[in-house]
């Protein structure tokens, strides 16, 4: 299987950059894993919350083949503990599908079309983070949540 996070517009922040770049490394050591930034939607400014979040999603859409399992990245998905989120990608690891695609969405979230395509709606917490924060904070608990499967000592629990 294929882990691919699906990005809304560029990671801005330059430690942002560094921390994702550092774990993105981390987790290829155990899977296939691919980071892809899709151009943000362009005249956002002047475009409804709404609609900007319809064109992200058909952005994303084009992402999506058959057999695909997209999860998306929204605070108000189900949250799980690091331990839960390992046991989840387990279940995504041994189902036979090709590819595991998790996807954050611009600041306003994602349309309803997109929600309705997706396999599960996962939150990090019920606290809001920025979109930019939240790229390095999911890629952290991917490593983490293989090196739990791994049986590794990374995770303490």
């Amino acid at each position: 299987m294929k882990i691919r996070l699906l990005l809304i517009g560029k990671t801005e922040e330059d430690f942002l950059k560094a921390g994702i770049r550092e774990y993105e490394t981390r987790i290829k050591r155990y899977i296939p894993f691919e980071l892809t930034e899709i151009p943000a939607v362009k005249n956002a400014a002047n475009l409804s919350q709404q609609e900007q979040n319809h064109r992200e999603s058909e952005m994303i859409s084009k992402y999506i083949q058959t057999g695909d399992i997209l999860v998306l990245l929204d605070e108000r998905g189900k949250e799980m503990r690091s331990v839960e989120f390992a046991s989840f990608l387990n279940r995504q690891f041994i189902s036979g599908n090709k590819n595991l695609l998790f996807a954050v969405g611009g600041p306003f979230g994602f349309d309803e079309s997109l929600k309705k395509k997706a396999s599960f709606i996962l939150s990090l917490s019920q606290m809001t983070f920025s979109h930019q924060m939240i790229r390095l904070f999911f890629t952290e608990q991917l490593y983490r949540a293989l090196t739990i499967l791994r049986g590794e000592s990374y995770h303490h629990e």
